[in-house]
């Protein structure tokens, strides 16, 4: 006789698993993020804002370079900076004087370079056969070491036996010299153009390639001219590139130190070329000053995040208009 065994099991008790102990509170899930930043912010506080805060206090004292000599001094350093010279055209080495090299330094190089860098990204952004040997070409300056550089300059430009003043002697044009106290300012400038000017093509001409060429052809059949074309299709267009590499070269330019000091050095003819950066190395290691030289780089960061601050407000206000 065959038995039947009943599979109703919904009368069976099921047994609950023990919940698995935690240990503490679970971290919440936005504070990991900050655990991951942490690493980078630390990297940026000891590097850039440490020794902007290192800079600054010793400002405030009297340091040798070398000796173990530290003084608090107050505002002296800061005193005598102003005091250097009174007109920055004086003969007199001070800091106004180095000031006024330097804005004409770094506005007059920066000026050049974004006509020259426009104009080039200009020109490598139509179809041409070798288009792109060409822009291999116009990014070469920018690759090769600033001290190859210098050096290839000072031989080219060289007075005695220079290239270019040999050139310009026989074809009638009449001889330069590129490193008199006249023409000096002029070269440093050319030179630095030349170098710096292919990172103002690269930003320019990425822009130009992402410009719908759609606003072209209307504005062709509408009869505008190249010129109207560029005026109100590519400069709108260009404008947010234009102000981040505008404000990017002149701080850059500002600073800039190796292109000087590896052409003219600070004797002799390099006095006519001591900006401010020069002048505050020669206020720290050739006078072993540092707390001098503090003060001056500190004057530098002052200017330049203010005329990072007046640049943002005016293109705000341009943005608004």
């Amino acid at each position: 006789m065959a038995t039947t065994v009943s599979t109703d099991v919904s009368n069976v008790p099921i047994k609950q698993e023990a919940p698995l102990p935690t240990r503490g509170r679970r971290i919440p899930e936005h504070y990991w993020g900050y655990l991951l930043l942490a690493p980078a912010v630390a990297m940026v506080l000891a590097l850039i804002l440490y020794p902007v805060i290192y800079s600054g206090w010793l400002s405030f004292h009297f340091k040798h370079a070398y000796l173990p000599l530290e003084t608090f001094v107050g505002w002296d350093n800061y005193r005598d900076l102003w005091s250097d010279t009174a007109w920055p055209f004086s003969s007199a080495d001070g800091f106004w004087r180095s000031l006024y090299l330097g804005a004409i330094y770094g506005f007059g190089s920066t000026i050049l370079q974004i006509i020259l860098g426009l104009s080039a990204a200009l020109m490598l952004n139509e179809s041409f056969f070798g288009k792109a040997f060409m822009r291999g070409v116009a990014l070469f300056p920018y690759m090769v070491p600033t001290v190859v550089v210098a050096i290839l300059m000072k031989w080219i430009l060289n007075d005695a036996y220079g290239i270019l003043p040999y050139l310009m002697d026989s074809s009638g044009i009449g001889r330069v010299l590129w490193f008199g106290r006249d023409w000096v300012m002029v070269t440093v400038i050319l030179i630095s153009t030349w170098t710096f000017f292919p990172f103002v093509v690269i930003g320019t001409l990425a822009r130009l390639q992402t410009i719908d060429p759609e606003l072209y052809s209307a504005a062709k059949v509408d009869g505008a001219g190249a010129l109207r074309r560029f005026w109100h299709i590519t400069l709108p267009q260009l404008a947010n590139v234009l102000f981040v590499v505008v404000l990017l070269r002149t701080m850059f330019m500002f600073t800039k130190f190796d292109v000087i000091w590896l052409v003219t050095g600070s004797g002799g003819i390099g006095f006519y070329t001591k900006t401010l950066p020069i002048h505050t190395y020669m206020k720290t290691f050739g006078e072993l000053q540092v707390g001098a030289g503090a003060a001056l780089s500190m004057m530098m960061f002052l200017m330049l995040v203010v005329f990072a601050l007046i640049y943002f407000k005016l293109y705000k206000r341009d943005e608004h208009i």
